[in-house]
């Protein structure tokens, strides 16, 4: 959907604070649709798998539904899919085409241990979910969180690699969701910012603030990221069961405000530089929404602060 500067600005000078409920409202909706969809699929499997590129706000989609399926009676576990990474071997791991080791390959993946898990959970039999330690690169043996289902207990794994078919196709009976912002913004005719540019903006905000990764290092990545999403992830958006557009139409109305600083920073000899520098005019010609106005429990939060939820 393409939504117009116009548009968002004269609403945001309007009511901003109704045209921030509108918004989350509506992204609400489709959530508790989502959780729908799962109870409503629960007859053949209590697992869901939550896809959607880097910068989807995925986890906070995960929450808000744990939330919608307990309000609805029923208990939800939230699982990462980030802890079946396998011990980073150098010998075999996955390589880009300039020799670093891939870590937005599903290959890191341990896809043996997760369909052993599925089966078990849907026969009401316990897992150990093992935890993977990002630092030393390798699973911590001594880690492991137990779990099982119950009856109206279900289990959300959520990763980029979630819908791939070598995960979900080889657990069809899952329910599949597919989460990121679709949205661009257009002025008198011409795209402003896309989807991707939206993504960009709240990743080099998140890991600046709370990652501590510097934001050169962020746009280094970015290239292979986009690249693996082309490969890995948006081949298998279409066999999810349901979709979420995550993007917030204000959004670049609060998120110019913590990532002013950050794009000012990126040096002139940047390869992205000069894509910077057309997100950083365009968010300049967004008409600016308090913080204080954006809801604990947005997917915002999981950008800027100040959520509601852990991370």
């Amino acid at each position: 959907m393409t939504y117009d500067l116009t548009v968002i600005n004269n609403l945001i000078k309007d009511k901003p604070d109704e045209y921030v409920a509108d918004s989350e409202r509506y992204l609400n909706s489709r959530i508790r649709k989502a959780a729908d969809g799962l109870i409503y699929n629960m007859d053949r499997s209590p697992i869901a798998l939550i896809s959607g590129p880097s910068a989807s706000g995925k986890t906070t989609t995960a929450k808000k539904l744990q939330q919608d399926l307990k309000r609805l009676g029923m208990n939800a576990y939230i699982i990462s899919l980030d802890n079946y990474f396998k011990t980073v071997d150098p010998e075999t791991a996955p390589r880009t085409a300039t020799g670093e080791i891939d870590y937005e390959s599903p290959e890191c993946l341990d896809m043996e241990l997760l369909h052993e898990h599925f089966v078990k959970l849907a026969a009401g039999e316990e897992i150990q979910i093992p935890h993977f330690n990002f630092v030393q690169q390798a699973r911590d043996p001594s880690r492991y969180t137990p779990m099982r289902l119950g009856k109206n207990d279900f289990a959300i794994f959520e990763g980029i690699h979630a819908l791939n078919d070598q995960i979900a196709g080889a657990y069809p009976e899952a329910y599949k969701l597919y989460v990121s912002p679709l949205l661009s913004i257009a002025h008198e005719g011409k795209i402003l910012l896309r989807s991707e540019d939206l993504r960009l903006v709240r990743r080099l905000v998140r890991d600046t603030f709370f990652r501590g990764a510097d934001p050169a290092f962020t746009l280094s990545m970015w290239d292979n990221i986009l690249r693996a999403e082309r490969v890995n992830i948006l081949p298998y958006k279409d066999s999810a069961d349901f979709m979420i557009d995550s993007a917030l139409p204000y959004e670049i109305s609060v998120m110019k405000q913590f990532s002013h600083g950050i794009l000012d920073k990126i040096p002139v000899d940047s390869d992205k530089y000069d894509v910077i520098c057309e997100i950083r005019n365009a968010c300049q010609m967004f008409h600016p929404i308090d913080p204080d106005l954006v809801p604990a429990d947005s997917i915002l939060r999981e950008f800027i602060g100040g959520s509601a939820f852990d991370y």
